[in-house]
């Protein structure tokens, strides 16, 4: 097995001899959260690290990741690089590392430093009393709005993956799950099916279009419209997958 390791520049050598060692051992740390990927909390010389090991792809992947495409672990730390070049919140990456055969790639994991926050915007879908929320709504919309004006499309804006933290009277915004991300100049069509996942609920979509529009110059019913008619798009879509896999697969 070949292990490859890219370290972000300014640690230590003896930081990255036993961030090394933590790799290896990883599955022998107690915790984890997730089903496909498993994340866990690890600190190390007093660094809460958050290690995400990927779940290792089947075998078209594995040659795919090997000879055609970056793995999710490299794109992830490249992608944070980008970002924070870009002045976008993210959590410091720290290192990918990635462990291959001769013709099969077989297990990545990336390290960043753990980021607590005060919400995510999942929260914003299910607890409408929450303190400041027309605010922190409006605000997480104009932070998307500048996200498109960096030629930022986060593929994965959904509700876990933008963690929030209250910084005075304004909130910063923090994107996670990086790996499948573009850099380029985006349509009006593309920038308003970006919010397709984020909400079933019309009055956030509403709240939405209308300080997307501010911050634009765009026409507030023409954004609705779009972003409402993707929202549905994309439920549709959700659910019928959803449908073939329980019919087909046994999947809930």
């Amino acid at each position: 097995m070949t292990e490859k390791k890219v370290f972000n520049q300014g640690l230590k050598i003896d930081f990255k001899e036993k961030l090394n060692k933590v790799i290896h051992d990883f599955d022998t740390f107690e915790g984890g959260v997730g089903d496909r990927n498993i994340i866990k909390i690890i600190n190390l010389d007093g660094i809460n690290l958050n290690i995400k090991a990927f779940k290792k792809p089947n075998v078209i992947n594995q040659i795919v990741y090997k000879f055609f495409r970056k793995n999710k672990a490299q794109r992830s730390f490249e992608y944070a690089n980008k970002l924070i070049e870009l002045q976008v919140g993210t959590p410091q990456p720290i290192a990918y590392f990635e462990f291959t055969s001769p013709f099969l790639f077989n297990r990545s994991f990336y390290v960043s430093e753990q980021l607590d926050c005060d919400l995510t915007y999942r929260e914003l879908t299910s607890n409408f009393n929450f303190p400041d929320y027309d605010n922190i709504l409006r605000a997480f919309t104009r932070f998307t709005y500048s996200l498109h004006e960096k030629g930022i499309h986060f593929l994965d804006h959904s509700p876990g993956n933008t963690l929030i933290k209250k910084n005075g009277n304004t909130y910063d915004f923090y994107l996670v799950d990086l790996n499948r991300m573009n850099f380029k100049p985006m349509n009006f069509e593309t920038r308003i099916k970006n919010f397709s996942r984020l909400t079933t609920h019309k009055f956030m979509i509403q709240v939405m279009s209308d300080e997307y529009a501010k911050s634009s110059g765009e026409d507030y019913h023409k954004i609705f419209d779009l972003m409402w008619k993707e929202t549905e798009a994309f439920q549709e879509k959700y659910y019928r997958k959803k449908r073939l896999k329980k019919k087909y697969l046994g999947k809930k």
